[in-house]
């Protein structure tokens, strides 16, 4: 059914009149007038009009017509004002999706930053492996994610934002914690809790090339739960230094040459609201500027 069609119907019922309708309505009487024979076919033949003389007038079913026409345009303007309105007064959730071991620092900061200056703005922050982040992104229910790796997938675009430092979580009683610093060698065969899917893949690769499943006694979702397993003996985990706390039972050692970049994953040719888009740019300007040698 044509909005237009009921619109210039609406008009016409109200004035009864093809010349004053179509200079109310800012159209040709004839545009008007096959508009109405359209509507008119549309329902079966009905005829929403008789001539009068010179004159027109609504038929029984055309009055009964014109009752719920105006009614459902009401309806549709009420409800367009409410959107409208809404655009200025609604909140707006942002959706961010983040790897383990990035919401402290530059992100915590920014995200506390923005909620201060718009009192509109909702977060909404998932914490997972780079691969679900991703799929998440793919799938519309992230706006954006932080993750440690790229696809070759082109519906993603990725933006480095920087370079993280790494180091090994230990037991307070392990004979390595008290180090100034540790090579990925010295780790390799030490019972491990990982919890980031691509610091299991990529493990193997910086230590002696030696297989590291079986060293693998645990697998979590955050940060926070590896500590509390490494603090009762567990075993040890390699996470970013943005993870390191002040805790009696853990030790932090870095641990050398092992780095990793940070990228902002969004999905091509998404359109976001301005708020999103505004702060994805400020999230990515202050990660940049905290530093400086993304290249």
């Amino acid at each position: 059914m044509n909005y237009n069609y009921l619109r210039y119907f609406s008009v016409l019922a109200q004035v009864e009149h093809y010349t004053l309708a179509a200079a109310r309505l800012g159209i040709s009487q004839p545009s008007l007038s096959s508009a109405i024979h359209h509507l008119e076919d549309e329902l079966g033949g009905v005829r929403l009009f008789e001539k009068v003389g010179r004159n027109i007038r609504l038929t029984e079913e055309g009055r009964y017509y014109q009752e719920k026409v105006d009614a459902a345009l009401q309806e549709l303007n009420d409800a367009s004002m409410a959107l409208r309105d809404s655009k200025v007064s609604a909140p707006v959730l942002i959706r961010l999706g983040v790897v383990s071991g990035t919401v402290s620092g530059t992100v915590a900061k920014e995200i506390a930053s923005y909620i201060k200056e718009n009192d509109r703005i909702r977060f909404r922050l998932t914490e997972s492996s780079a691969e679900d982040l991703m799929d998440m992104v793919r799938q519309e229910k992230l706006d954006m994610a932080i993750v440690d790796t790229t696809d070759r997938d082109r519906t993603l675009h990725f933006r480095k934002l920087c370079r993280r430092n790494f180091c090994a979580a230990l037991p307070a009683t392990h004979p390595l914690a008290n180090s100034d610093t540790l090579l990925p060698q010295q780790l390799s065969c030490a019972s491990q809790i990982v919890f980031n899917s691509d610091l299991e893949n990529t493990f193997g690769q910086w230590a002696s090339g030696e297989s590291t499943e079986e060293h693998i006694l645990c697998t979590v979702n955050t940060a926070q739960a590896a500590l509390d397993l490494v603090g009762v003996g567990v075993g040890i985990c390699v996470m970013p230094e943005d993870c390191v706390q002040e805790r009696d039972d853990v030790r932090f050692i870095p641990v050398e040459n092992w780095h990793q970049a940070l990228y902002m994953c969004i999905l091509y040719d998404k359109w976001l609201e301005p708020p999103v888009w505004k702060f994805v740019d400020q999230l990515v300007a202050s990660i940049r500027k905290n530093n400086p040698d993304i290249a």
